[in-house]
């Protein structure tokens, strides 16, 4: 009787070593270049749509819940703040906005990623009613999304100098 309780133990921690010494789970693949390659592409096509003037395509590049810093407005929290004021700026016939990105980032967890550039945004000064140009950089934040799509959550744009 002694024998088959020390055997049965015996053959209890046997399993249990072999369960523990089991090799991990493979690390997910690294689909960072693949996300930056991603990241890069949507802001040439977030550029398009400024350039086509639709509101609603400009939004689609932000999550629900994005933030929006740019000069000389308020901070606007989710699209349905920033709607408004996009709207706005968008019926300006002088309106032009380029922007080119010098750096994309993903994290090494692929879930956040950030981008850096430069952008040229002309616009109708409300005094003159003249078209000026400002210069100046930005920094967005972007997060992977369910559908893995990327999305911007924090987006700031801040100009080099006042515009001319």
């Amino acid at each position: 009787m002694i024998r088959s309780t020390i055997a049965g133990c015996a053959l209890g921690f046997a399993l249990l070593l072999a369960g523990c010494s089991q090799a991990p789970p493979p690390a997910p693949p690294d689909t960072r270049a693949a996300d930056e390659k991603i990241i890069r592409d949507g802001e040439v096509a977030w550029m398009q749509d400024y350039a086509s003037k639709d509101v609603e395509k400009i939004l689609s590049h932000y999550a629900d819940d994005a933030t929006l810093m740019v000069p000389d407005m308020p901070l606007m929290k989710g699209k349905e703040a920033m709607r408004p004021a996009l709207t706005k700026m968008l019926a300006d016939k002088n309106l032009s906005s380029t922007f080119a990105t010098s750096t994309a980032e993903v994290s090494k967890s692929g879930d956040l990623a950030y981008t850096q550039g430069v952008y040229t945004f002309v616009h109708t000064d409300p005094k003159t009613k003249k078209p000026v140009t400002e210069k100046g950089k930005y920094v967005t934040v972007y997060k992977k999304q369910s559908d893995g799509s990327w999305k911007a959550m924090e987006d700031i744009d801040n100009e080099d100098a006042p515009a001319k």
